[in-house]
Order: C-alpha cells, then structure tokens, then sequence
C-alpha cells in the first residue's frame, strides 16, 4: 500500500480524533446499548437502534483512521524549502477577479478547503506543483478554467 502524506499538525489532530472515539466515545456508547437493552424489547426500541448505529459509525471511524495513522508518511513542512511541494502554504490571486486565497497543500485525509487545507490530489494543487513565485498557473476545475498567479510561498 502506498505511504498517506500527512503535515505533523494534521497527523497530531487524526492521533487526537482516534485517542476520544476509544476512550470518550466508544465506552459511552457501549453504556447507552446496555441501558437501551434493560428497557426490554429491543425490536421495537429505536434508542437501542440508535446507539448500535452510532457504535456502527464509531468503529468504522475507529478502523479507517488507524489505517490512515498506521500508513502516515508525516512531513514537516518547516523543514523544506523552494518550488511548491507538499506542505507549502501558497498564497495565490485570482486573475479574473482579483480575489486572494491562501491554501496549505496537505495529505487527503486532513483535507479541509473552507479553512484553506487543499487536498494533494486536487486539480489546483496538482497543478502548483513544482512553481515558483510569480508564476501563473491555469486549472481545469469543474466550474471551468480559472487562472491563478503564486504571490508566495512559505513553509510553516
């Protein structure tokens, strides 16, 4: 299987999500099944449903992120410098709008493009690559071509 990229910050912030679904959630979860089960006729009792259905998502939550932590290839981005690589915080503008945005290009699972986390495999991402300031990049996106040009590059 191939190593899942992952900043310190993002590799911290999966340990911590893992480290409260075993120890917070999971067993709060096993008691509301217990209580559930004490109120008789668990055919008909939609709090047992419920909670065996978020145990459900909980272990599965509980799998997926023990596979990302037990394939994570953790970069320091503080630790590089030059073109756009993995970890770079990029600070680009628009060309047809003017509209600045700044993204960190991180791993797939840490994700998260309303706080400016822009996933690796992105179509924007993919294509800062390798640039530099001052270049100008143009990315076929689902709503259409848009051209960006860098502004800067910075790795924290």
């Amino acid at each position: 299987m191939d190593k899942i990229p992952l900043t310190r910050a993002g590799h911290t912030a999966l340990n911590a999500e893992l480290k409260e679904l075993k120890s917070v959630q999971r067993p709060a979860v096993i008691k509301a099944i217990a209580e559930a089960r004490e109120h008789g006729d668990l055919s008909e009792n939609a709090e047992y449903h419920a909670a065996r259905e978020k145990q459900s998502f909980i272990e599965g939550r509980v799998k997926e992120l023990e596979g990302i932590l037990g394939l994570a290839d953790v970069i320091d981005p503080s630790k590089l410098s030059g073109t756009i690589k993995f970890g770079a915080t990029v600070r680009l503008v628009d060309e047809d709008t003017d509209e600045e945005k700044t993204y960190q290009i991180v791993g797939e699972p840490e994700a998260d493009i309303q706080n400016g986390k822009l996933n690796i495999k992105s179509p924007l991402a993919r294509a800062l690559i390798g640039k530099e300031d001052g270049d100008s990049v143009e990315v076929k996106t689902p709503g259409g071509e848009k051209a960006y040009e860098i502004l800067s590059i910075e790795y924290v």
